[in-house]
This record gives C-alpha cells, sequence and structure tokens, in this order.
C-alpha cells in the first residue's frame, strides 16, 4: 500500500468513526430519559422536547450548511462538529448541575450535540465521496452500515456498564462517550480531505440545484428512505413489549437493537453487490420493505410480526446509502449543497415517517398495526421515485452512469 493510500484509509477510518458518533448522539440521551425524569422531577412532556429539540436543530443544520459549509470548509467544519457533539455529551454530566433550573442544562447540552449531529450527517458522506476508492457505492454502503453497529454497540455498551457501575454513575458514562467525537476531531485534523466536485467541476450554486428536476426526485427518494426505515423502527420496542409481554431490556435487544443489526448486515451485502446496480438493489430493497410491512400489519402471530420488524432492517438498509450514491452519480456537480438538502429530507422522514404511523395507529383504537399498514405509501413511494428517476435518464433529463 503506498502512502497515499494509507493517507486516504485514515480519512476512510475517520468517517466510519463519524457516523460512530452519530449514534452515540441520537442514541446515548434516550437510555436516560426515565432517569431524567426521576433524578431532575421533569414530565414526559419535557423529555420529548429533549427529542424534538435534537432533531430539529440537526434539520436546521442541515438546512444552513447547504450554504456555509463550502464556504467555511470542509475540514473547520467536520473538526467543529465532533467539538461540538463532545461537548453536548460531556454537558450531560454536569450542565444540569449548574444551571439553576437542571431542564435547562439538559435542553443546552442537546443543542450542542445536536448541532455536531447535524453537521457530521451532512459532511461525512461527501467526505467519503471524495476518497479516491474505485468502488464508491460499496464504500458509501460500508460506511452507512457503522451508524447501524454504532447503535448497537452504545445500547450494548451502555447496558453493560449500568448493569457494572450502577445507573446513578451515568455522568461517568456521558464523560466516557464524549471522549469518541473530540479524539476524531483531532483525527479529522490530520487527514487527507478531497474535493467533492473537482478542480475541473465549478459545484452548482443552489438555484441551478433547485432548477434540476432529477434533483427534486432524489428529495422524495430520499425522504420516502429515512421514513420507511424508522417508520418501524420507533415502534419495534413497543411491538416487542405490548406483543410478546416481555421487560423493556429484552424489548430494546429484541426490537430496536435486532432491525439496527440486521440493517447493519444488510449495508454490508449492499457493498457487496452494489456494482450489479443500484437502482435494481434499491427496487429491491423498496419491494422487500413493503413485504416486512405486510408481515407486520397482518401476521396474526406477535412473534412473526417481530420477525417483519428484523426483515425491515435488512430491507431498508441499501436505502439510505443507495440514495445518496444515486445522487452523487446523477448530479456530479451537486457538491455539499446536495447532500446537505438529501440529509434534510432524510431526516424529514425519519420524523415524519413514526409521526404518521403513531397516529394512524390513533385513529383505529392505538393498533400499531393498522399505523404500519398505511406506512406503505413510503416504500410504495420510492418505488415511484425510482421509476421516474429512470424516466427522466430515457428522456436525457438526467444522464446517470451505467451503473447506476
Amino acid at each position: 500500500m503506498t502512502r497515499a493510500e494509507r493517507g486516504w484509509g485514515r480519512t476512510i477510518a475517520a468517517c466510519f468513526l463519524g457516523y460512530i458518533v452519530q449514534a452515540v448522539v441520537n442514541t446515548f440521551a434516550p437510555l436516560l430519559f426515565l432517569t431524567f425524569e426521576s433524578e431532575f422531577s421533569i414530565s414526559l412532556s419535557q423529555i420529548s422536547l429533549l427529542i424534538t429539540c435534537n432533531f430539529g436543530v440537526q434539520l436546521l443544520i442541515d438546512l444552513l450548511s447547504a450554504r456555509w459549509v463550502d464556504r467555511i470548509g470542509y475540514r473547520t467544519s467536520i473538526v467543529a462538529a465532533h467539538f461540538f457533539a463532545a461537548a453536548g455529551l460531556a454537558g450531560l454530566s454536569f450542565l444540569p448541575d449548574l444551571f439553576s433550573d437542571a431542564y435547562l442544562g439538559l435542553l443546552v447540552s442537546v443543542v450542542l450535540y445536536a448541532i455536531g449531529g447535524g453537521l457530521t450527517e451532512v459532511l461525512v458522506s461527501p467526505i467519503m465521496e471524495a476518497c479516491p476508492t474505485r468502488r464508491k457505492a460499496a464504500a458509501m454502503g460500508l460506511l452507512h452500515s457503522f451508524y447501524c453497529w454504532g447503535l448497537v454497540f452504545v445500547v450494548l455498551a451502555s447496558t453493560l456498564f449500568f448493569r457494572l457501575a450502577g445507573i446513578a454513575r451515568w455522568r461517568t458514562l456521558a464523560l466516557l462517550w464524549a471522549i469518541l467525537p473530540a479524539a476524531n476531531g483531532v483525527f479529522f485534523l490530520t487527514v487527507p480531505i478531497g474535493s467533492l466536485t473537482g478542480e475541473d467541476v465549478p459545484a452548482m450554486k443552489l438555484p441551478q440545484l433547485l432548477r434540476q428536476r432529477a434533483f427534486w426526485v432524489l428529495l422524495l427518494l430520499m425522504l420516502c428512505a429515512g421514513a420507511s426505515e424508522q417508520a418501524v423502527c420507533q415502534w419495534a420496542s413497543a411491538f416487542a413489549e405490548s406483543g410478546l409481554h416481555v421487560s423493556k431490556t429484552v424489548g430494546d435487544l429484541a426490537g430496536p437493537c435486532a432491525f439496527a443489526l440486521l440493517m447493519g448486515i444488510g449495508r454490508l451485502i449492499f457493498a457487496r453487490l452494489s456494482d450489479r446496480g443500484i437502482s435494481r438493489l434499491l427496487a429491491v430493497s423498496g419491494a422487500g420493505c413493503i413485504a416486512s410491512y405486510l408481515l407486520i400489519s397482518l401476521s396474526p402471530w406477535p412473534a412473526l410480526s417481530l420477525a417483519g420488524c428484523a426483515l425491515c432492517g435488512l430491507s431498508v438498509a441499501a436505502m439510505w446509502p443507495g440514495v445518496f450514491s444515486i445522487a452523487a452519480k446523477t448530479l456530479r456537480a451537486g457538491g455539499t449543497a446536495l447532500f446537505a438538502l438529501l440529509a434534510l429530507a432524510g431526516d424529514l422522514g425519519c420524523g415524519g415517517g413514526p409521526t404518521y404511523a403513531g397516529l394512524m395507529a390513533g385513529a383505529f383504537g392505538g393498533d400499531l398495526k393498522t399505523g404500519i399498514l398505511f406506512s406503505l405509501i413510503f416504500p410504495a413511494g420510492l418505488l415511484l421515485g425510482l421509476a421516474a428517476l429512470g424516466r427522466a435518464a430515457r428522456d436525457g433529463s438526467v444522464q446517470p452512469p451505467a451503473s447506476v
């Protein structure tokens, strides 16, 4: 391996760690929500606001990044992202005790790590795409699998820590998790970072990007990808607890952990098969997602419905990295704005999918199966978007390469 290859290998490793940081940001605090409720005497509605604040700030960062990241620079932005994440995670351990209102301290911590999480999500994929790898779609699939492994790792490592040290030592664990983004931020200072569009291809201005018909189809694909994934993932634990009547710990392991594990395996499969055509793999993913939704919602046996949740994790695995890869090849001069707005659409789907499923379930007496059944519109929308992108390619509106 040449010195240059080793240098880019370090960049890829930093990107992998970046997605583990993203998993810590989104997963650690929710494990402590009941602890926050009892220790700081805050209500469930206030805890819900913490969730809204986290994803709301990330959405805002997605939107602002489309305009500002190219001006600030990738390296400065990604390093800042990691230090914001570290500050927020560390802040959980002491900011609630510094403020007269502990809830305000929690809120400040969430805002800090949400800024880091939003920037990381926007930046890691284009930094990875800019690395001179031969199989870019495979690299993208492998990259996104690290979010899944990170999610599983955070849940298992935190559960083990609480079992050994006790839940009362959660502040110590918050400080320990903060070390990861701080160290990776320093790592990003030392690795090479390439140009996404290349020196001879100027990036599109935002108005130019918005005039591309393919761009709006790609946004639809990303919205449906995020919604298809989270409409089931967010309710998987509830399925396990209510359907199989198991404890929350077992429910978390059988529900969201199994979902994340299968999704990680699916992304490894996507990385291996990406040379066979990304659009074809996405179509298989959409069809598999529809099948898993039908299994969840129509099966008379709870255990089979839970198996459908795990199958959903496998089926949605290719969606997020696959849409990113198609977008990078279809709109080569899209630049950071393209990735930022795709992340925005994906996050809107991640928030809107489970909300829609919950509302539909509430409209039918709290039946989660019915909520999932109505959520079939999301994988169906992905398939329709793929068909629209194919038509645009055939009529010359876009010129995607043959590998797509």
